[in-house]
């Protein structure tokens, strides 16, 4: 991992670092060539130049974006839309099941036009 990556996940709260390992792991298992870095203070993740998604975490959530998603319908109380619809994201609280196979899925979706 890059030490700026790294140095990120080393600030953040237990539960958020390991929600954001497995949301790591997560996003290189679906996007195995996907471009890892520390943009404007959040993980980025890039496929060909391009942003694929991103990991915020702020004082008591984290959340998962990503880019493209202009045909993703936005699902109240799970995914939200931001900016005109192009971004989505979920808010993922401590303790909130998280339904990886969904993201993957979403991040897949969302990458189809850039891979």
């Amino acid at each position: 991992m890059d030490e700026k990556l790294a140095a990120y996940f080393a600030k953040i709260l237990p539960w958020q670092n390991e929600l954001c390992q497995k949301l790591q792991l997560l996003i290189h298992d679906t996007l195995p060539d996907v471009d890892a870095q520390l943009l404007y203070g959040k993980p980025h993740y890039l496929i060909n130049g391009h942003y694929a998604a991103v990991i915020a975490v702020a004082k008591d959530k984290v959340s998962f974006m990503v880019f493209n998603a202009a045909d993703i319908p936005e699902v109240k109380g799970v995914l939200r839309s931001l900016g005109k619809g192009e971004r989505k994201a979920v808010t993922i609280t401590e303790g909130q099941d998280v339904d990886y196979a969904q993201l993957a899925e979403l991040l897949t979706k969302t990458t189809a036009g850039i891979r």
